[in-house]
């Protein structure tokens, strides 16, 4: 029959579940692959769909399309005439013969209706891919997981055996160069089946290759046997041979007596069998037999036994298609993964970063078996699950997915289009691995903070592995590119320093509230101090020093750059010289004013009441008891913006009430301070006496210090207790009822319920005194 565009557009508007018949293909096979036509696509940038348009360039046609975004895909293909728009509108397709789209674009997409309204041929992705395979000898490889690796592997071992194939599938393939080509010279035409939405049923190949069947895709399909039933279409319209793992079952039942068919596996019955598998570091080796005899040795440079299954089904093919056992070996040996199938996204010493498309329970056992033979110290997993249908459907597989993993943080349903199912989320499967026994399994329900929750766990050794079919190797990238950084800031403080990412500074303030550091970096030689402020100075970063967090409040977004910590080594020094006490930036005010009361030295006491460090207490003029720190200075040690060291008497320097301009571009290093002569039973009774203030006037509750500057006419705590705001609070923010002037944590308070609070004090202040209230605390950081 002749395939007219009315034939085409009536066969596309007709059920989703209608496929071409055999009778049809010959026709639209020429159509696409022997004339040209300006063909649009819908949902170009899919991967499947991105393959597509670069073969129908290739074969000549002029191509356009669209999609709601634009990604390096679609900027090749642009480079090489794709005409691509960043949206759909009706007009696109206007002067298209064809219109092809993905599985993805739903019935009201405009350009569809606007196909049909007018009469406009319709194609899906999968027709059109069946469809130029016509043209050649076809080999379509099938199965719930591994085809995308599978495919790949076929068409390169196909490729150096001299066989010039060309090749669909779908996932970038820099092996390969291209995730599809069309190449002229071959006869073949290595093509990746998708089983997900039935299309497999398309297909009318000379090879098939069936990897594996199982339960998924159950929003479409109704159950196993309905999957099975697209399965065995596929064979049946399969001319010549089809090959099968006769390891997995519901595979070796739906093959194992048909004509043609050829197996492989480590079965004894196996056609093609591997045995012997050597599992080693990020490969395997293995020996190859055909019908009981040896063919000799193979080597995989890609992890995991799955991957030996896969392998052996590409070695039986590849022997059918009469390519040399050496020519196989030798290819498989040079293979790579496709993206985002157990991609390297940062390797180093230390840790070792992957990426896998694994989403369902089959895939993550495998890939994590994988990961494990690797032999690094932990296993991290991050994982996003990928439909609410599928999270619902195999919620008791996926609690025991994961037993391999020691630490795993799953984020919230990756939709890809469906709509929420009630009460199914990423905390679904947590709380069924959770069910099974496994104690180290968190939820994240913001993606946007899985790097954050995965990069703070991180120790020396461990490998982490993002899995999952959605967006969830974004987070993987954020974390190796911070890495690449963590490891230079390493570098530095050597192996005395620490480093760690995203350390929630609500564990390094006094007030316990505050989101990360995006690198927390702790030196302990003034040396590494320097270092450290100029490597910030030289790539750009942002550097912000915090000693034991008191008078300060960090916004929930944390902040970004490097927070410095000085801390032990060089950072805890105290030394004693007549009456001048030198202490580095590190020691406590408590230590100092102890040190001077072990020498007999007075006027220091008021310290032991102050909850902070030398260097915190140095950059702010802290104060206690009437006393403010620069009246006990004679000198200071500081680094400069360029790491370089300076020395500044008392006389040299700028001071302010609870300010000192230094310091808020510079680094301290140290102080001297001096005290007076004093008798030992003198200076305990002042100690005594601050105690005693502090004890009856402050609260003992978390809180940064006073929230406030006293105003000139009226303290600020008073201020407050006098507009009857003692006790106020927002959230788990809390006015203390002991003293105004504080704001206590009262148990999981947040920075914001903080910030709101502080503006409710100033507003009440404002609108009832006149009296304008000015923070004491610092507040640093970014929003959440």
């Amino acid at each position: 029959m002749k395939l007219t565009s009315e034939a085409i557009a009536a066969r596309a508007d007709s059920s989703r579940k209608k496929y071409w018949r055999r009778d049809e293909l010959p026709d639209l096979s020429r159509f696409l692959t022997a004339e040209k036509h300006r063909i649009h696509l819908v949902g170009v940038a899919g991967s499947g769909m991105s393959g597509l348009a670069g073969l129908l360039i290739e074969l000549g046609h002029a191509v356009s399309g669209s999609d709601k975004v634009s990604t390096t895909e679609t900027e090749r293909l642009q480079r090489l005439g794709l005409h691509f728009h960043e949206q759909h509108l009706a007009e696109h397709a206007d002067a298209a013969d064809l219109v092809v789209f993905s599985s993805a674009i739903k019935n009201d997409n405009p350009i569809l209706l606007s196909a049909r309204t007018f009469g406009k041929p319709l194609l899906r992705r999968a027709e059109a891919v069946a469809a130029i395979m016509q043209a050649r000898r076809g080999i379509v490889i099938a199965g719930m997981h591994g085809k995308t690796t599978t495919s790949a592997m076929t068409a390169h071992v196909l490729r150096e055996g001299g066989v010039h194939p060309s090749h669909y599938v779908g996932a970038e393939i820099p092996i390969l160069g291209t995730n599809a080509h069309w190449n002229p010279r071959g006869e073949y035409f290595v093509a990746e089946g998708d089983e997900s939405d039935g299309t497999l049923r398309c297909f009318h190949p000379e090879y098939a290759v069936i990897l594996n069947i199982e339960e998924e895709h159950l929003d479409f399909y109704s159950d196993l046997a309905a999957i099975e039933k697209v399965f065995a279409q596929l064979i049946d319209q399969t001319s010549g041979s089809v090959l099968y793992n006769i390891d997995d079952p519901n595979t070796a039942r739906l093959c194992g007596k048909r004509k043609c068919a050829v197996s492989y596996g480590f079965s004894e019955r196996a056609d093609y069998r591997g045995a012997d598998v050597e599992l080693r570091n990020f490969g395997s080796s293995f020996l190859v037999c055909r019908r009981g005899k040896k063919l000799g040795q193979a080597t995989l440079n890609v992890p995991g036994e799955h991957n030996v299954h896969n392998a052996l089904g590409v070695i039986a093919l590849a022997s059918e298609l009469s390519i040399p056992f050496n020519k196989i070996t030798a290819s498989l040996g040079k293979f790579e993964h496709a993206r985002r199938r157990f991609e390297i996204k940062y390797a180093s010493d230390r840790f070792l970063l992957v990426d896998d498309y694994a989403h369902h329970p089959t895939e993550i056992r495998a890939t994590l078996c994988a990961a494990e033979s690797i032999g690094r110290r932990r296993l991290i997993t991050m994982f996003q699950p990928h439909r609410f249908s599928r999270t619902k459907a195999l919620c008791r597989e996926f609690g025991s997915a994961f037993d391999h993993a020691d630490r795993v943080v799953i984020t919230d349903v990756y939709p890809a289009s469906e709509p929420p199912i009630p009460g199914i989320t990423g905390r679904t499967i947590v709380d069924e691995i959770v069910r099974r026994g496994h104690r180290g399994v968190t939820y994240q329900p913001r993606l946007r903070s899985v790097h954050r929750d995965v990069g703070n766990m991180l120790e020396a050794g461990d490998l982490v592995l993002s899995l999952g079919a959605g967006n969830i190797h974004e987070q993987l990238e954020i974390l190796a590119a911070d890495l690449v950084i963590a490891e230079k800031l390493k570098a530095i403080v050597s192996e005395e320093g620490e480093v760690r990412l995203y350390e929630p500074l609500s564990n390094h303030t006094t007030l316990r509230v505050g989101g990360p550091a995006q690198f927390w970096v702790e030196p302990r030689t003034e040396q590494a101090f320097a270092e450290l402020i100029r490597f910030c100075l030289d790539e750009h970063l942002p550097l912000f020093a915090i000693g034991r967090g008191s008078n300060l409040l960090v916004r929930d977004g944390g902040i970004r750059g490097v927070v410095v910590h000085p801390h032990g080594g060089d950072f805890e020094k105290i030394e004693v010289e007549g009456c001048e006490i030198t202490a580095s930036a590190g020691v406590k005010f408590r230590q100092v004013a102890y040190a001077a009361r072990a020498a007999n030295l007075g006027g220091l006491e008021w310290m032991e009441g102050v909850p902070g460090t030398v260097g915190g207490g140095l950059r702010m003029n802290a104060g206690a008891m009437g006393a403010q720190t620069f009246e006990n200075v004679t000198r200071i040690r500081y680094l400069d913006a360029e790491g370089h060291s300076h020395v500044k008497s008392r006389g040299e320097l700028e001071v302010f009430y609870r300010r000192f301009p230094l310091l808020e571009k510079n680094f301290a290093i140290s102080a001297t301070f001096r005290g007076q002569p004093a008798e030992r039973a003198e200076i305990d009774r002042r100690l005594r006496e601050s105690q005693e203030k502090r004890r009856t006037t402050q609260p003992v509750a978390k809180s940064a210090g006073c929230i406030f500057k006293n105003p000139v006419t009226i303290p600020a705590g008073k201020l407050v207790d006098e507009l009857g705001l003692k006790n106020s609070r927002v959230g788990n923010a809390r006015v203390s009822r002991v003293h105004g002037n504080f704001i206590v944590n009262d148990g999981q308070a947040t920075a914001a319920e903080v910030l709101e609070l502080i503006d409710d004090l100033k507003r009440v202040a404002r609108r009832k005194r006149g009296i304008e209230l000015e923070t004491e605390v610092e507040i640093v950081g970014e929003p959440e």
